[in-house]
């Protein structure tokens, strides 16, 4: 898997401005589910969202096939969310009927429950990509690694209104046996990818599309983002390439659990 360090500053710079924030509002959170609020209209919660709540362990390996079968993609989303770009991803994903998987980071789902709730509300899946999103975890010793996961575990679930994430994915695939063992004893399938779209790197949405359009028949996961810069290229690239997956006769399904 690809290490994505390139055009990551932003990690560093929002880390260093919003960590402190953040380590605060945690440590002052009880980490209880909102769904029980009256009048809260976020989506009710599907389990517990207190830190030791049951959660079925899962497959330990990394995934990549979807529950569609052998024509299926999975459309997933790191990074977010973010108020400038989530909004938009969404819109397409509704106007073409796709139901995608969003890789969100703790920090980014602290910042923006609201938009948590709207990722979750439309049907879409969670999954959990970290704190802080450091594509150095796997060098890290083994309780930096379960801070990343369980703090980022918690933050997601109080923001989108106890809905845990179904997936883990390490930034950058830095995946150790450890991360995923852990990540699958809360529930939590590590999740691969096959397509890398490098959209990241803001290559231009022909380039974006023609690496799907290239690379799909090799795999069924394909990688976007939705934050970490101006992600105006993957809006673009999105609208031509959920139709052209369609007229190929794929069909758009979730990572295998």
């Amino acid at each position: 898997m690809a290490r994505h360090g390139g055009g990551r500053g932003w990690y560093g710079k929002l880390v260093g401005a919003a960590l402190g924030v953040t380590v605060l509002a945690v440590g002052a959170s009880v980490w209880t589910a909102q769904a029980d609020v009256v009048g809260d209209p976020s989506p009710k919660a599907t389990a517990p969202a207190t830190p030791g709540g049951a959660a079925e362990p899962v497959d330990k390996s990394i995934v990549h096939a979807s529950d569609q079968g052998a024509r299926g993609v999975n459309i997933t989303i790191d990074d977010g969310p973010d108020p400038a770009w989530t909004p938009q991803v969404l819109d397409l994903l509704e106007e073409y009927g796709v139901k995608a998987t969003f890789c969100v980071t703790g920090i980014q789902a602290q910042a923006h429950p609201g938009l948590v709730k709207e990722i979750v509300a439309a049907g879409h899946r969670l999954c959990n990509h970290t704190v802080s999103h450091d594509v150095t975890m796997d060098k890290k010793p083994e309780a930096y690694q379960k801070k990343e996961i369980l703090d980022a575990e918690r933050m997601i679930i109080e923001a989108s209104g106890g809905v845990r994430s179904m997936y883990y994915r390490a930034p950058g695939g830095a995946f150790t046996p450890y991360s995923r063992e852990l990540a699958a004893s809360r529930g939590m399938r590590p999740l691969g990818w096959n397509v890398d779209t490098k959209d990241f790197e803001q290559p231009g949405a022909d380039a974006i599309v023609a690496t799907v359009q290239r690379e799909i028949s090799g795999g069924p996961t394909v990688l976007f983002h939705d934050a970490g810069g101006d992600r105006a290229q993957t809006v673009e690239a999105l609208g031509r390439v959920l139709p052209w997956l369609k007229e190929q006769g794929y069909s758009f399904g979730f990572p295998v659990r």
